[in-house]
């Protein structure tokens, strides 16, 4: 609600019409989410959600399913279900990306991450190498740590003129370092790199060359500026060796409802799928199907407002951080609404979150993205431009030359 008791869909004007430029912070701490919830106090631009209201046709999907008062058990086949977002996604894909895929290979999970480690349980061993580009989404390098993977750096290099991956030196380190997966985060979290078609063709050619399986986390698809996502798994000779995950969840501000889905070209690891014990892995909600469905189906007039808006936002983003911030280097990212900044050369040391903190901003700690995130902080854009601009105010009296 807004400072008048108003939801932001009240709010709403010609130009705003789903009121992403009228969210403030009264409605936003007064919700229960762990984004606001936990430090109301601070201004909260960290955990990847979103600060706008839900998207009126997921809600509609969810009220219309309540007003049916069935809430019984899905006939979406036993033993192993398959929820309608399989097939509106098989859709989705043919309609978006241009890649087509058979539904029967699409298998639902409860969230991204459950879909990588079931892909990385079935595809790999304690000891074997994994390729991943680093600074990594956290819960990735986390993961293959926890399961006792040899992770091999992809390090990035980012510039005034994008983000760069050194592949010369991937090959020579697979030729004395052999690896079973690429584990790909497309778009990159946390840099906000897009990968261009030549990118893929040659990840794919490594693929090829070192029998790797494509592990690709696909849950920022929606969320590019200047060109359309395309799918690994669409590039030639890809789709055989390639796990795709996707989620409506970034796009369409779904978090909490906790689905993903996940396109399994290798037919032996669809086959090593439905070796896994009935109900360990648990079953998808109801409620999360239905969004997802609502979403992909209904949901393209709202993604394309909030993409123009995010595209607004990060913009005038960086247009403050060059006027305020001179020794803060960052590039408007490509994908995703997560900026990274490097803060090495401001002075602060290893640990700039700790000052953000101080100045009464909470932001992602580089550090939590990798030792390659040192001295770096990630900010979550997905907010009204008054808080981004309030978001840039603390960052100056922290790195600035508002900085006393």
């Amino acid at each position: 609600m807004a400072l008048d008791g108003s939801h932001p869909h009240d709010l709403q004007g010609p130009h705003d019409p789903y009121g992403f430029d009228t969210v403030d912070l009264a409605w936003l701490r007064a919700k229960p989410g762990t984004k606001w919830h936990k430090e109301p106090e601070l201004l909260n631009t960290w955990v990847a959600d979103m600060d706008f209201a839900t998207p009126p046709v997921v809600l509609d999907a969810l009220q219309a399913r309540l007003a049916r008062a069935d809430l019984g058990y899905a006939d979406w086949g036993y033993p192993h279900p398959q929820t309608p977002a399989c097939r509106v996604f098989a859709e989705r894909a043919a309609r978006r990306y241009q890649w087509h895929v058979d539904p029967a290979e699409v298998r639902d999970f409860c969230d991204v991450m459950q879909a990588v480690q079931v892909m990385l349980h079935l595809a790999t061993a304690p000891g074997d190498g994994v390729v991943l580009h680093t600074p990594s989404y956290p819960p990735l390098w986390k993961t293959l740590q926890a399961m006792g993977r040899r992770q091999i750096d992809v390090p990035a290099r980012v510039d005034a003129a994008g983000v760069h991956f050194d592949y010369d030196e991937l090959e020579r380190r697979l030729t004395n370092e052999p690896a079973k997966v690429l584990l790909l985060c497309h778009p990159h979290n946390p840099t906000g790199h897009r990968f261009a078609v030549d990118e893929l063709v040659r990840l794919v050619a490594i693929a090829e060359r070192f029998d790797l399986l494509i592990l690709s986390d696909e849950i920022h698809a929606d969320l590019t500026y200047d060109a359309m996502h395309v799918p690994i798994a669409s590039i030639a000779g890809a789709a055989a060796r390639t796990v795709s995950v996707h989620s409506a969840s970034k796009a369409f501000n779904l978090a909490g409802m906790r689905h993903a889905v996940a396109h399994i070209g290798p037919t032996w690891l669809r086959d090593g799928l439905l070796d896994f014990p009935d109900h360990l892995l648990g079953a998808i909600n109801l409620l999360a199907a239905e969004a997802t469905v609502a979403a992909w189906e209904q949901g393209d007039d709202w993604l394309d407002a909030v993409v123009a808006h995010l595209d607004r936002v990060r913009l005038r983003f960086a247009e403050l951080v060059a006027e305020r911030l001179p020794t803060v280097k960052h590039r408007p990212p490509a994908a995703t609404y997560l900026a990274w900044l490097d803060c090495r050369d401001t002075g602060i040391g290893d640990e700039p979150v700790l000052a953000c903190r101080e100045a009464g901003l909470k932001v992602s700690d580089g550090n939590d993205f990798g030792p390659s995130g040192a001295g770096h902080v990630r900010v979550n854009l997905a907010t009204s431009t008054a808080i981004v601009e309030q978001i840039v105010d603390r960052l100056a009296a922290v790195f600035g030359a508002d900085r006393a």
